[in-house]
């Protein structure tokens, strides 16, 4: 590499140092036993979501044109190219608003970071379950800094982050999973960031939001392969002014920090600061309905005498769910706090049973949704990205009872993660919606004794249908 570039390039080489170094014995035994439930979550999300219209327009779509079988579509006996395996799977992954999330970095990080990683498993056999493992962790670790780098003003702009931000998870995971040195890493990142791209209006009931995270991982898959061949990409791609990927995603320098991008790499594991959802929605609606349970098991109360309900939190979370709920399809639904408010008063509960076609224009769940009001808490917003989820919630009964709690993180999050027990349950549920009881076992026992592979392209055809 150029003089120029090795000294104007500190951020994107030190990412690409950690990434080409990072070996499985670095990793403390906790974030080995972290990543091992996210993978397992993040592949249960997925396999529940291969029979949703917008899995199946894609699957059906990319099989008309790519004949090639070198890798899986989980929960599918379908084969793709790799890139386009990679698509689909991020899109399933992301399929149906059950999968992790990064609450300061603002990523979903598993469906970034696996597609692309499975898909080099299949298409380079031999790679160690210990191999795939690191190569999980560096990209778990670097798209969340990406996302910190850039604040949670970059989706209150307009960015999807999983589209813009997730393709830096995606190339960490590819690049170390192909073992490129650093010089190499750096060209992959560089290919990788030039791709970003997505536009947070999708959340407003399009089916294109699902595949954001798909086309991230698909990039970064792009950017590893080409840059082991010698192609090369933008070497400056965090630092350069003009047309560098934060000067462009952001309205004002004062609006991002590099120094997030390298802060504690290698000591500090953002990796056990990735939540996950015990709801099939949205993160941000997490705490509300959290709040809305801890009431009612304080004090048992039916919809009928609910009165009003006024959230107060974030200005973020305030537009990213806060709007009036009209039908628009079940992404919107899912995002949509009022509506979700509705269905956990109506059914009990917010999971994938709550939400079909028919329940999204139901009227009792538009009827109950407009009780509830979404407001701006200046003094959430100022205690900044770190608790956009917070909210404080007043509930206001018929009978003139009023209650009122405050949640800053929701069940399954980095503050309060969920046992073994419990991600494992949830994946049962899930993977039982493809996979016979003693298949879904196979799954479970590979992904929890991931070190001991000695091939992880054997664990990955675990996921395909035969």
């Amino acid at each position: 590499m150029d003089n120029h570039a090795s000294g104007s390039n500190l951020y994107t080489r030190g990412i690409a140092d950690f990434v080409s170094g990072l070996r499985y014995e670095d990793v403390p035994a906790e974030v080995i036993a972290r990543i091992k439930l996210l993978i397992l979550d993040s592949l249960g999300c997925a396999l529940y979501a291969t029979d949703l219209p917008w899995s199946r327009i894609l699957m059906e779509t990319l099989a008309e044109t790519d004949t090639s079988p070198s890798c899986s579509v989980w929960g599918t006996n379908r084969r793709l190219s790799a890139p386009h395996a990679a698509l689909v799977n991020g899109t399933l992954v992301q399929g149906f608003e059950l999968d992790d999330v990064h609450r300061v970095g603002v990523l979903h990080v598993g469906a970034v970071t696996l597609p692309a990683l499975c898909a080099i498993a299949e298409m380079r056999p031999g790679m160690s379950g210990r191999d795939f493992l690191a190569a999980a962790v560096a990209g778990y670790e670097i798209g969340p800094r990406v996302g910190m780098c850039m604040g949670q003003e970059h989706i209150g702009q307009g960015w999807h982050s999983g589209a813009t931000v997730g393709v830096f998870s995606a190339a960490a995971g590819a690049a170390r999973a192909l073992k490129l040195t650093s010089d190499q890493t750096v060209h992959a990142i560089g290919v990788a960031g030039t791709q970003s791209a997505g536009l947070m209006a999708a959340q407003f009931g399009a089916m294109v939001k699902r595949m954001h995270a798909g086309r991230s991982s698909q990039s970064g898959l792009y950017g590893a392969l080409l840059a082991e061949r010698g192609f090369t990409g933008i070497i400056d791609v965090f630092e350069n002014e003009y047309g560098g990927f934060c000067t462009t995603f952001s309205r004002s320098t004062d609006r991002f920090n590099r120094a997030e991008l390298v802060a504690g790499l290698g000591t500090k594991w953002e990796t056990t600061r990735i939540a996950l959802k015990f709801y099939s929605c949205v993160g941000s609606n997490h705490t509300t309905l959290d709040a809305l349970r801890t009431m009612q098991a304080k004090r048992p109360f039916t919809e009928a005498e609910v009165e009003s309900i006024v959230v107060h939190g974030s200005q973020v979370t305030m537009d990213h769910v806060g709007w009036r709920y009209e039908p628009q399809g079940l992404t919107s639904a899912q995002l949509n706090l009022p509506y979700c408010v509705a269905t956990l008063l109506l059914d009990g509960d917010v999971f994938v049973e709550q939400f079909t076609e028919e329940k999204v224009t139901d009227a009792d769940r538009i009827r109950v949704s407009r009780k509830v009001t979404v407001a701006e808490d200046p003094s959430i917003t100022a205690r900044g990205k770190a608790y956009r989820h917070m909210v404080r919630v007043q509930l206001k009964l018929t009978d003139g009872t009023e209650m009122e709690e405050t949640v800053e993180s929701p069940r399954g999050s980095e503050h309060s993660f969920a046992t073994a027990e419990d991600v494992i349950a949830k994946f049962r549920k899930l993977a039982g919606k493809r996979f016979d009881a003693a298949h879904v076992e196979r799954i479970v026992d590979g992904v929890m004794h991931a070190e001991s592979l000695t091939n992880a392209a054997d664990f990955v055809a675990l996921l395909a249908k035969h």
